[in-house]
């Protein structure tokens, strides 16, 4: 229920981006403070008792208590429109904390599979391990998830728009199919972030993120985020508590800082990535474009009508296979060769031999991983000087 007399109710995702989340000591900072801390003191062995038990609530270990965590997780709940979130110790991490709190052995997940590379390894082979069952499914074709789903079906999980090919789920008919299986709605909103998309008001269960990303915003800190309701993060909490993935009292204050200017960065991200995109349509190098902003790509109607914006991440094939796409990455000056994204700095990279490159070869032609696909997250730079960049490549290409 929504508590009309909290302060920050009714605020614009602006205004809370700079606001939640904030719990002045008494020394009357302006600015969060970091809580460097392993542990806390109590005032009797009676108080200590009552918190190691949860009968009062307050601090106890940095490991899943720390005021500085706390503040970050209740500034991106409040983005997200959950009742709660839980930090952890990467993107991964958080997906990890979700699956192994809500998941059993013998349940079954249906996953998109145009998910991150690794999110496909940690379904396929390690959650494998302990008797949860997996269906990969193409991400646009909710027939094949209704096909999919199971009796024993516990969880659909999907990324959107994915990586790195940009399509688009549509949220509203997932959670309607997870609904009637009485099955949980997982949507990774790494790439939109609170700022774009906003998953759990489209009927998903639970959000997952990779703070390293765009709500860092810098490429600073690794960290990640599961955002949804108080029940299910109680659980994903008590997992971190056990397992310890926990996310350090400075990560988070660094996230936190980077929340404030969260939809300013986004919407720089998303006018700088449709003007590349089509920038890249008009060059004879080119082969293919994929970015829903792009009117003629499949999910576009789709992500005008559950985004606000197109976001930042968009990839291409170039004509000529992988040499040709390994030479227009080598022939740029100013795009960071790297495989992170979200960054202020717009980066570049191989899909096929990084983010991907331990899929099987079927499993990347499943997922549309070509040899000669080229992903670009475009960061804050003047789109002219990015535009010049790549054509150094394509003005040499054989």
């Amino acid at each position: 229920m929504t508590d009309t007399n909290d302060p920050l109710h009714g605020l614009h995702l602006d205004t809370l981006a700079v606001r939640a989340g904030i719990s002045r000591t008494a020394e009357g900072e302006h600015a969060e403070p970091i809580f460097l801390t392993s542990s806390y003191v109590f005032d009797s062995a009676e108080q200590a008792a009552a918190r190691f038990s949860g009968e009062e609530s307050g601090n106890v270990y940095s490991r899943y208590t720390n005021p500085t965590v706390r503040g970050f997780e209740q500034r991106l709940a409040a983005l997200e429109g959950g009742e709660a979130a839980v930090a952890t110790a990467s993107g991964m991490a958080a997906i990890l904390s979700t699956c192994m709190a809500l998941l059993k052995s013998g349940d079954h997940v249906v996953c998109s599979r145009d998910v991150f590379g690794t999110t496909i390894n940690l379904f396929s082979k390690y959650l494998a391990k302990f008797g949860v069952t997996v269906t990969f499914a193409p991400l646009q074709d909710i027939d094949a998830w209704r096909s999919a789903v199971q009796a024993n079906t516990a969880m659909l999980f999907t990324e959107t728009p994915s990586n790195p090919l940009c399509e688009v789920a549509d949220l509203a008919a997932m959670s309607q199919l997870a609904r009637e299986h009485g099955c949980l709605l997982v949507v990774d909103n790494c790439f939109c972030t609170p700022a774009l998309q906003t998953p759990l008001s489209l009927g998903a269960d639970i959000v997952v993120h990779s703070a390293t990303k765009y709500l860092d915003g810098q490429g600073r800190c690794v960290g990640g985020a599961v955002v949804g309701g108080a029940e299910h993060m109680n659980e994903v909490l008590t997992f971190l508590r056990t397992c310890g993935p926990t996310m350090s009292a400075f990560n988070a204050w660094v996230f936190l800082k980077g929340l404030e200017t969260l939809r300013l960065r986004m919407d720089a991200h998303s006018r700088s990535a449709l003007a590349l995109a089509r920038w890249l349509v008009e060059q004879p190098a080119v082969e293919k474009v994929y970015y829903a902003g792009l009117e003629d790509h499949p999910g576009h109607a789709l992500a005008c009508a559950q985004q606000s914006a197109f976001g930042g991440v968009l990839s291409f094939r170039v004509k000529g296979g992988r040499d040709a796409a390994w030479h227009c990455i080598d022939a740029t000056q100013i795009m960071s060769l790297t495989a992170n994204l979200g960054d202020a700095k717009t980066t570049i990279v191989h899909p096929a031999t990084t983010t991907h490159g331990r899929l099987s070869d079927a499993e990347r032609a499943a997922a549309g991983i070509t040899g000669n696909l080229i992903r670009v997250a475009v960061g804050l730079e003047h789109i002219d000087d990015l535009k010049a960049d790549l054509q150094r490549g394509f003005d040499t290409l054989p």
